[in-house]
């Protein structure tokens, strides 16, 4: 078998990257359209992520966040994004590396990607990292629920499309 010196497996995961990189882009300058909302899962420990030690006690692995209603500042760069989100009424501010997300799902129309774990960023201690603080002149929405955090976000299994990066690896 031949060496993959193209290494389309690397190619594959950051067009896959990408293309969060570019949804939440659009988030940011124009909201979320319709019924969409995300799931983001970021290993919380993964290098880059910031959270506050609150937070990152309370999901020592790996988080899930929820982007729907409540959300506030989303800023995406090239290689991250930053986000305000209330977790039980106190303001927060996450800073999460592409790198460190291990699945999107937007459950309104079942697109879902997932990243294996030896594709997510290496777990190192972050800390000694400060969080980013939550601007508190900035206004909370509060009617929805939409900043909720879980281990596992509930994933329908109603036509779900699942892209997983194995499919392009050579085994």
């Amino acid at each position: 078998m031949a060496t993959d010196h193209i290494r389309y497996d690397v190619l594959a995961r950051d067009a896959l990257r990408g293309v969060l990189r570019r949804v939440l882009t659009d988030a940011a300058e124009h909201g979320l359209p319709g019924e969409h909302h995300f799931f983001i899962t970021f290993l919380s420990t993964a290098e880059g992520v910031k959270l506050s030690p609150r937070l990152l006690a309370q999901y020592p692995e790996e988080m899930t966040i929820i982007l729907q209603h409540q959300f506030w500042d989303l800023v995406v760069t090239e290689d991250r994004f930053e986000v305000g989100l209330s977790f039980g009424g106190i303001p927060e501010r996450l800073v999460v590396p592409f790198a460190a997300i291990k699945s999107f799902l937007d459950p309104s129309v079942g697109f879902q990607l997932e990243f294996e774990p030896s594709d997510a960023a290496s777990e190192t201690s972050t800390a000694n990292q400060p969080a980013v603080p939550a601007s508190p002149a900035l206004p909370v929405p509060a009617p929805a629920p939409a900043a909720e955090s879980k281990d596992e976000p509930a994933k329908p299994n109603d036509g779900a499309e699942v892209v997983r990066l194995d499919r392009f690896r050579k085994k």
